[in-house]
């Protein structure tokens, strides 16, 4: 991983603690955690360990200017919009819909650090990137695009770095599962990838939390491809096919950021059992789909669950009307 650029832009190790009170409020199961939500940029959150590698890439490159697309709340934009702030590069967000009446959650954050925000609509997955692209160039600028989700195989290397960081927290403690929200496909690729490395059995569960609107592949093949090309490029000789890949499509629900039954109860549990917040979006959906695979026996009393908080916290406030 040393002959890869990392550029320090959160706090590591993040915390891993046991949940004792949630545990018992499940039954048999032990449940620990992984607080990717303590990342420390701007709210913290998952995409941190991603752009340490991209936004590196961007500066090798002599990019002057950053450009990523999202939804209205993506915590990814976010995200990229404080790491740009913080190494004084100008941050384009492309996000989907029109600007609200009352800008709350991510979205304040991303005026407060000075990103410049391009409404798309219906699009929020980058579609109108390559315009931008050519009108920044035309104005004498290098721009640099940090890809949906930061998901390519040089963001999937935070995930890779993230499953040796996890080995050394472990010591002691052997676990069976990782659940987490598996969303654009670096996290889940570099999980793979990084639980190769390390050598070690435990079983990778990712809830999906968005419907597969790909026109090109399935979101599977996605996350196989980056693990493939993540592998290729640490010169593994592992290799990844859809066999290798837990991916749960049942925790859907009424679609992407659409909060019902199951992600209020997830995240009143955590909340009022162990004080830690889940965000409506991604880890609220993860962690019903944990709550739901233990309920059913599909995760068995004898296990030991490690849950992934990939953060998204500030998105809360802009979904108080579903969760009060």
């Amino acid at each position: 991983m040393q002959r890869f650029n990392r550029q320090a832009l959160g706090f590591f190790p993040t915390p891993f603690h046991a949940l004792p009170n949630f545990s018992a409020a499940l039954g048999a199961v032990d449940i620990y955690i992984k607080r990717d939500d303590l990342t420390g940029l701007a709210m913290g959150g998952n995409k941190t360990r991603k752009l340490e590698y991209l936004l590196a890439e961007a500066v090798s490159q002599g990019c002057d200017c950053i450009i990523t697309a999202g939804a209205i709340q993506s915590n990814h934009c976010r995200q990229t919009a404080a790491a740009a702030a913080l190494l004084s590069l100008p941050c384009h967000l492309l996000l989907g819909g029109h600007k609200p009446s009352k800008v709350n959650g991510n979205l304040l954050l991303d005026y407060l650090l000075g990103s410049t925000i391009h409404w798309q609509g219906e699009n929020r997955k980058g579609e109108g990137i390559p315009d931008l692209v050519a009108r920044l160039k035309q104005q004498g600028l290098t721009p640099y695009v940090v890809p949906y989700g930061g998901s390519n195989k040089v963001g999937a290397l935070g995930y890779v770095n993230a499953m040796q960081e996890l080995q050394q927290q472990l010591a002691n403690t052997s676990i069976s599962h990782i659940v987490f929200a598996s969303s654009s496909g670096a996290t889940h690729a570099g999980m793979m990838v990084g639980k190769s490395l390390v050598q070690q059995d435990y079983q990778i569960v990712g809830i999906n939390i968005d419907k597969d609107e790909n026109a090109n592949k399935p979101f599977k093949q996605v996350i196989v491809d980056i693990a493939n090309e993540t592998a290729q490029q640490l010169d593994l000789a592992e290799r990844f096919d859809l066999h290798d890949l837990d991916l749960r499509d049942d925790y859907i629900g009424q679609g992407y950021g659409v909060v019902g039954s199951a992600e209020q109860e997830a995240i009143s549990l955590l909340a009022q059992s162990e004080g830690i917040l889940l965000d409506p979006v991604y880890t609220g959906r993860a962690m019903a789909g944990l709550i739901h695979l233990v309920r059913s026996g599909q995760i068995p009393a004898s296990a030991k669950v490690l849950f992934w908080h990939t953060g998204g916290n500030p998105a809360l406030f802009a979904y108080a009307d579903a969760l009060t």
